[in-house]
């Protein structure tokens, strides 16, 4: 059976006791009295059954016992303080949990973070990422989601404004294996993407191309890794017009094909109604809901 602990003030009582190794000065530290500190740390020694101060005429020496247990309970204050100041300490209430869409975050809103930072120093973001989540995380503020917009008892702010538009390495297409029309898909790697509705499938019957195989081709579960096999040369993506403008600008990638068809599904911030009670959270939604307005503006 394990022996019960001393309480949590007759420990600190000792604790301060024997940095000061004195008892009014940690009195004044803990904010009591004098003669209530020696009374604490004389029912920790009877608790105990151990003396851990000699009483001198001029101030306290800690015994041998004292000297062994000190460290333990300075260490389990120390850290007792510092978890309680990081999870309820002042200031903890900005912190403000966003999860998000990995892809999303990398070719959209990591660049545009600063700016939210500019104008609001205070507040605390964590971003945690998200790939095809079902369910609200209920340790996060809010989420960024992929879909129609409908998810519910939640709120959905809509962030883009998407065309799907095939992509693929500046050096893919050859003489011997062109890429001028959709119908040339049929001779390239399709890199496709799980959990989107509108697929290789949806593109190839809208560009008038449906005797290319929309079955074959690599699968991967997040755009993020069918993007980066596209730029190593390895196949052609369906990529989100909103996520690869950089890249088309830089020349990392490019559309070889004319045809671009909108999309239903688009990126979303999703939340409880009752976020917008959380000042941190209105800002967060506000801001981020203007640069979506602006981005879409310029497309």
């Amino acid at each position: 059976m394990k022996k019960s602990l001393p309480p949590l003030n007759w420990l600190r009582a000792f604790e301060c006791a024997a940095r000061h190794l004195n008892f009014t000065h940690a009195a004044q530290e803990l904010n009591l009295t004098q003669a209530a500190v020696s009374q604490q740390v004389k029912s920790l020694e009877t608790k105990l059954g151990a003396v851990l101060f000699k009483r001198l005429p001029r101030g306290l020496e800690l015994s041998e016992a004292g000297q062994a247990f000190l460290p333990a309970v300075h260490e389990a204050v120390e850290r007792l303080a510092a978890a309680t100041d990081e999870i309820f300490g002042q200031g903890h209430h900005k912190v403000l949990t966003v999860r998000v869409n990995l892809v999303f975050f990398i070719h959209w809103l990591a660049t545009r973070l600063p700016s939210f930072r500019k104008l609001h120093p205070g507040i605390n973001l964590h971003i945690t990422s998200n790939i095809w989540v079902a369910d609200v995380d209920v340790e996060a503020d809010m989420e960024i989601r992929h879909g129609q917009g409908k998810w519910a008892g939640l709120k959905a702010d809509r962030l883009t404004w998407d065309t799907l538009v095939p992509v693929c390495s500046p050096t893919l297409g050859t003489e011997q294996q062109p890429l001028n029309d959709p119908k040339d898909l049929a001779r390239h790697e399709l890199l496709h993407v799980l959990g989107y509705e509108e697929g290789w499938g949806y593109w190839l019957k809208k560009a008038g191309a449906e005797q290319v195989d929309s079955s074959q081709g690599l699968q991967f579960d997040t755009l993020i890794s069918a993007l980066r096999m596209a730029e190593l040369g390895q196949g052609v993506a369906l990529a989100r017009s909103s996520l690869v403008e950089q890249m088309l600008k830089d020349g990392t990638l490019i559309a070889p094909f004319e045809q671009r068809f909108k999309t239903l599904e688009a990126f979303y911030l999703v939340y409880s109604p009752h976020s917008l009670a959380n000042p941190q959270a209105a800002a967060f939604i506000a801001w981020l809901t203007a640069e979506a307005q602006a981005a879409n503006r310029d497309t």
